[in-house]
């Protein structure tokens, strides 16, 4: 048989793309796919072998295409075996590896294990789903195998609850696209969502709360109701739900981890023991009170009966955002401290963490938890869960312990997809697609034994903004496949041309599996960074669409579609306008214009000194950052907008020389969901020499902390002066972020 193309290159996409009825567009993208001549054709009463080992991954794909049921099959192929489809059992080297092979005359499924008869049961299921016509399939060859052993999704399903038909739909989802591991976030202050027999007061009460929207609930009284109350809004998973749901996932390959939020995030814990509050009282605290023995018992009672239920080797415990306030206060917790010979309230954090780890591995689980539990010691036999970037997951690979990735700069889907102007409300950030494929979990800094510590990568999806499963199929997908990719596909194979090109004939797949994902929006985004070479700003033009035919002026007017076609980045000088737009064919009109006003002003490149500090946590540029002629986005995550903690902004910009000045502007942000408020004023002042400034001019802000949508203000001096030193002081008045955008001076 003549092979016409080898590999899983850009080229052998765009090669199946090109075909009017081969359709390849395989995610995530195997480590080889070969497309050969031919077709096979499906029938009505096409059937479906199996070796006996395989039986149930057969069973599942012959109820997802409407065929018979699977037939044992023990034999070899040759040329009388009957035509139809093929699970067969062959040793390997590599777990969950599968080979995927398609002829006229059958269709073989080979792998060593489950999981890889799995895998490759849903690459066969995807190749029908990207066919116009799902009985007719290209012949072609796959051989895969996975990049990290753990690849993961975690749900939060305390902030808000999701019946079982949800998290069913998010396993198909999730087999899919090869991910192996669902996290599930049972237990947090907004409710208690699992059964436990021993203590039936948690979803009595624990699981019900007196408001639905999570934002209502948690500005309100944050008090609990109970089950059977008309006002009540919650609800949890029976025993029985649970184990169904872990059965579930178990015959798609797929583990389900529980957790279990402990010592911070318990309010709902104490709302129904309050006796394990430092203070002896419901809502008073969300740290659970290490000084009390009870509070072990408790936690161990609760951890026997999820260890019942859930078989997954891990057990998550979560140990992140524990305050220490009430510990310090508490006498119980100090005499706990003085006992275990501890040094502060880190270390009893520790203290916790490590007596639950022993409990889980006297029971042969072992602990996970977010990157929190390094402070004060690691547990010996702990992982860890890095999510504040990547610093956590660092330094746990470089003392010996496993790490899974799931920094929240790359793999949040709680954050927002596109300018927030035109999306459900979020928690705040920006993740699009394309920075969710650029994430490498191994750090740059591991060395090659270090590395093999990244099991690797996770999405999160925390819920507090999503009500509704339908918003919940949003916010994770298309991103979800760029995460599945990064976790499968080995580094050096990927390509981010290739996935967006496979990623246009997946939206056939999430269509015909009733997926309500994020739809790519006409709106463009203008881009300019200020060239000193040049001494002009080079403008970017980007767009989600793919492949748009984008036209752009430099005089302020609106596009049409005889001006000039966007093609590559290009500079322009001073200031000026663009505008630029889609055209959408077949039409030729044009969508909605974007502009921008570029600005190379007179503080480019200028040396800014902080009177005050910038944010360890949102550097931005650093000492660049405000004067690098390049604005920022709608987002604080976008690398342009420099934060500044609960303190004040205090900076000087001194110019390379004394000159004639007209005004001075800078922006700021307000996003009140992360705690980012306008200043309160911002004030500027100006000198010739550096020591003797001019009055401050007073700029008030007119934006009210109560709104919250994102609003971007610029404050704005009209100054008329000769001067050097340009002095810029914002008020932190609300004790949250500030996030301070380019200083422009003319």
């Amino acid at each position: 048989m003549k092979k016409i193309l080898v590999g899983i290159s850009l080229i052998a996409f765009r090669f199946a793309v090109a075909q009017s009825s081969v359709y390849t567009g395989v995610v995530p993208a195997p480590a080889s796919l070969v497309v050969t001549e031919g077709n096979f054709v499906f029938g009505d009463e096409t059937p479906v072998f199996s070796d006996p080992a395989f039986m149930g991954v057969a069973a599942l794909y012959a109820q997802a295409t409407f065929l018979s049921s699977p037939k044992a099959y023990r034999g070899k192929l040759n040329a009388s075996t009957t035509k139809g489809i093929y699970f067969l059992k062959q040793r390997s080297n590599s777990k969950e590896a599968y080979r995927l092979l398609v002829n006229p005359f059958s269709v073989l499924v080979i792998a060593s294990d489950q999981s890889g008869a799995t895998h490759g049961m849903e690459t066969l299921l995807q190749l029908q789903l990207l066919q116009p016509d799902r009985k007719t399939l290209p012949c072609l060859s796959v051989a895969d195998t996975p990049a990290f052993a753990y690849r993961g999704l975690m749900l939060d399903v305390s902030r808000h609850f999701y019946p079982v038909s949800t998290v069913k739909k998010m396993i198909d989802m999730m087999a899919l696209y090869k991910l192996n591991t669902l996290h599930l976030h049972l237990a947090d202050a907004a409710g208690w969502r699992i059964e436990i027999k021993q203590y039936p007061e948690l979803t009595h009460t624990a699981a019900w709360r007196t408001e639905q929207r999570w934002k209502d609930w948690w500005n309100g009284n944050r008090h609990y109701s109970t089950e059977g109350e008309p006002g009540a809004y919650g609800g949890y998973y029976t025993q029985q739900e649970a184990r169904q749901l872990v059965k579930y996932a178990a015959d798609r390959s797929i583990t389900i981890i529980p957790e279990i939020e402990m010592p911070g995030h318990s309010e709902e814990v104490m709302a129904v023991f309050p006796q394990l509050a430092c203070s002896g009282k419901p809502y008073t605290q969300g740290e659970l009170c290490l000084g009390n023995d009870s509070t072990f018992i408790v936690l161990q009672n609760i951890l026997k009966e999820i260890i019942d239920i859930f078989p997954s080797r891990y057990i998550h415990i979560g140990g992140d955002e524990a305050g220490k306030a009430a510990w310090k206060k508490c006498p119980k917790c100090q005499a706990r401290i003085r006992t275990e010979h501890l040094a502060d309230e880190h270390e009893l954090q520790s203290y916790g963490i490590r007596r639950m780890e022993k409990f889980l591995s006297r029971h042969g689980r072992h602990l996970l938890g977010w990157d929190e539990i390094l402070e004060g010691g690691l547990a010996p036999g702990a992982t860890v869960m890095s999510w504040r970037g990547e610093s956590g997951g660092i330094k746990a690979a470089k003392t010996g312990h496993d790490v899974i990735m799931s920094p929240g700069g790359y793999c949040y889907f709680d954050a927002y997809q596109a300018n927030p102007a035109t999306q459900p409300e979020a928690i705040g950030g920006f993740l699009p697609i394309s920075k969710v494929y650029s994430y490498n979990p191994v750090p740059g800094e591991l060395n090659s034994t270090e590395a093999k510590h990244i099991l690797g990568v996770q999405a999160n999806v925390w819920t507090e903004y999503i009500p509704t499963t339908e918003h919940l199929e949003y916010m994770i997908f298309p991103r979800l496949l760029a995460l599945a990719e990064t976790g499968w596909t080995k580094t050096a194979n990927k390509n981010w041309a290739s996935f967006e090109e496979r990623l246009q004939q997946q939206y056939l797949v999430l269509q015909r599996r009733n997926i309500n994902y994020y739809r790519p929006i006409p709106n463009l985004e203008i881009k300019a960074e200020a060239d000193t070479n040049e001494h002009a700003s080079l403008v970017r033009i980007l767009s989600e669409q793919y492949k748009p035919d984008i036209r752009y002026t430099t005089d302020g007017s609106d596009p049409t579609v005889t001006d000039t076609r966007y093609i590559n980045p290009f500079f322009v000088k001073d200031t000026t306008t663009i505008k630029a737009a889609i055209v959408q064919h077949p039409d030729s009109t044009t969508g909605p214009v974007a502009s921008l006003t570029t600005a190379y002003h007179k503080a480019v490149g200028a040396k800014v000194m902080y009177n005050l500090p910038y944010s360890k946590n949102y550097p931005a540029q650093k000492e660049y950052t405000l004067v690098n002629g390049q604005k920022g986005s709608f987002t604080y995550g976008d690398g342009q907008w420099q934060g500044f903690d609960s303190g004040d902004m205090d900076v000087t910009v001194e110019l390379k020389n004394a000159m004639e000045l007209k005004n001075v502007s800078i922006s700021f942000m307000q996003l009140t969901g992360p705690g980012v408020y306008m200043p309160g004023y911002v004030e500027f002042s100006w000198s010739e020499d550096g020591k003797t400034f001019s009055h401050p001019v007073r700029v008030e802000n007119n934006v009210p902390a109560t709104q919250s949508a994102l609003s971007i203000q610029p404050f704005k001096a009209d100054i008329g002066v000769r001067a050097k030193y340009i002095k810029v002081f914002a008020q932190n008045d609300k004790k949250g972020f500030l996030f301070a955008d380019e200083i422009m001076i003319f």
